[in-house]
């Protein structure tokens, strides 16, 4: 283990992007303590300035953990059975487990190091006054860390999984986003009922590190709707994680322990010597053909586009009408669930639910489409082999765009009808629910050109697509912290300011969110969308034009 952990910890060391996330967030965490930091050159007794200062650092560093920390340890193990050495590792004296802790702790080492670096900005939050070490910023430290364990070893478990680096790195983050917000979503629908499944949607939620974090900040708990908690969020966090972290290390050393490399073939069974029953559903389920695909491609059609659709597993016929069923039953679902909150909530609630459910599919599915665009095609040598075609720039670029705008069309699709439904309630929110549209519909395109951008800077999809997440959260979730320190030191201009670039808080603005009804974000949030998206797409052919030239 100690040789593993050596190589592992030190190789990520010497990365350049391990060494750029170091310096990265203690600037960052400088930067937001200066900013919160008060103006004025006395302090009140009652440590409100020092609580403003602990809210924008606690969930500063709960974004970075949860954002930073899976990128690593979701290429570990992929990596090496990409380069063949998961081969010889398994090969050698050592057993599953010392590997697998020996990969554990070189990425635990990282976050060892990486949370040291923000002690100072904590100690400037204790030195204000009215925080106490032992009350706060101990127990936040403390699940912050389990919060890294456990995402940790999600995320080996997912690279044992996966064959690719990419592929890798989109279920984990697709995971990541379930752990730490989805698991919040039953709790809050269910909250207020004395039932059983009421306490197990409250156990569910404290899978996610959120409401622990909130409950040690003194927020209470996310989407309370002003009830009070019965049992401490922390504890059951503390209790949770550290259960799911030993079921996902047992797992995955487990899988560590069979040969993952001689897995033999499914001998398949042909169509017609199945039962009549299965057959049945499988013409139903394969009313498109997938080996329709070897037909001729139309001479209006752009041939990128078709070749991106039979390679990419969304983009064949059998898969795609299994996106398209599992849209119309997110459909169906969001349809019941606007018609309960309308009843419950009201309308404002219940469309800020779809808008958050909106920017986070985008935010999960866009990067992880549109940032091997380029970069997987450098890096597997199709790229030459678009080269020697007699296509131009444009026509490659607007195959490789339409490839990830159908899908991505199709999940915007799936939650119309729970619009509908509330137009149909209320007629009067019809052009309300046309400009929360033209948001998302100008955030799809921003986040397909911003994918797009960085895959043609890359040349390793794996980093493409981890510098793609990374960007798009920042436009998506960073002036948020204007919004959290709002009135001091923040004034409405400044926080107005700020959120005119998020996409997201111009949506909810658009839904007549109450927190964002006071800021006049639209259509300075269009102007903001539209020009960076022109800059892109210039930006993106001159670049596509400059690969596709000899060298």
């Amino acid at each position: 283990m100690n040789a593993i952990l050596r190589r592992e910890l030190i190789t990520l060391l010497r990365t350049r992007r391990a060494v750029a996330v170091q310096l990265g967030l203690t600037l960052a965490f400088a930067l937001l303590i200066g900013l919160r930091w008060p103006t004025e050159a006395q302090v009140g007794l009652s440590g409100a300035e020092a609580r403003q200062v602990l809210d924008v650092f606690g969930y500063s560093l709960l974004a970075a953990i949860v954002l930073l920390v899976p990128a690593f340890p979701a290429t570990s193990v992929v990596r090496e059975k990409v380069q063949g050495t998961l081969a010889l590792l398994l090969n050698t004296p050592l057993r599953p487990w010392s590997i697998y802790f020996g990969k554990l702790l070189g990425v635990l080492g990282l976050v060892a190091v990486l949370l040291p670096m923000t002690v100072p900005a904590a100690v400037a939050c204790s030195a204000l006054g009215g925080i106490s070490l032992v009350r706060e910023i101990g127990p936040l430290y403390l699940v912050l860390f389990l919060a890294a364990v456990q995402l940790t070893a999600l995320a080996l478990l997912v690279s044992s999984y996966a064959n690719s680096s990419d592929a890798a790195l989109r279920i984990t983050y697709g995971l990541v986003l379930v752990l730490t917000v989805v698991v919040l979503g039953p709790y809050a629908v269910l909250q207020g009922r004395e039932d059983l499944l009421t306490e197990l949607a409250s156990w569910v939620r404290c899978l996610s590190p959120v409401p622990a974090v909130m409950e040690i900040l003194g927020h209470g708990d996310v989407g309370l709707q002003g009830l009070t908690p019965r049992a401490s969020a922390t504890s059951r966090y503390v209790l949770l994680a550290s259960l799911t972290s030993v079921g996902l290390m047992l797992a995955t050393v487990r899988r560590l322990g069979r040969p993952l490399l001689d897995r033999p073939r499914a001998a398949g069974v042909m169509t017609e010597e199945r039962s009549t029953k299965e057959r049945v559903r499988r013409r139903l389920l394969f009313l498109v053909d997938p080996q329709r695909r070897s037909g001729y491609i139309g001479p209006l059609t752009n041939p990128v586009m078709v070749k991106e659709f039979r390679c990419r597993r969304f983009g064949r016929g059998h898969w795609m009408l299994r996106l398209i069923a599992v849209c119309a039953v997110a459909s169906l679902a969001l349809s019941c669930v606007a018609v309960l909150g309308v009843l419950d909530w009201g309308v404002e609630t219940i469309a800020s639910i779809m808008v958050f459910l909106q920017i986070a599919l985008l935010v999960l599915l866009t990067p992880s489409l549109a940032s091997g665009l380029i970069s997987s095609e450098r890096e597997t040598g199709g790229w030459q082999l678009l080269q020697m075609t007699p296509l131009s720039a444009g026509a490659i670029l607007r195959g490789k765009l339409l490839s990830v705008a159908w899908p991505l069309f199709l999940v915007l699709c799936a939650t119309l009808p729970g619009y509908v439904v509330l137009i149909a309630l209320e007629p009067e929110r019809a052009r309300q629910v046309s400009r929360v549209l033209a948001c998302l519909g100008l955030t799809a395109v921003f986040a397909v050109l911003l994918g797009a951008a960085v895959s043609s800077l890359f040349r390793h999809t794996a980093t493409a697509t981890t510098v793609a997440y990374l960007a798009l959260l920042a436009v998506c979730a960073g002036p948020l912290l204007f919004w959290l320190g709002r009135d001091a030191p923040f004034g409405h201009r400044t926080v107005e300011a700020a959120l005119a670039v998020n996409p997201l808080a111009a949506a909810l603005h658009a839904s007549n969110n109450p927190a964002f009804t006071r800021y006049d974000l639209l259509p300075a949030n269009w102007w903001f969308l539209g020009s960076a998206c022109l800059a892109l797409l210039v930006f993106l052919f001159f670049r596509t034009w400059q690969l596709t030239q000899p060298r």
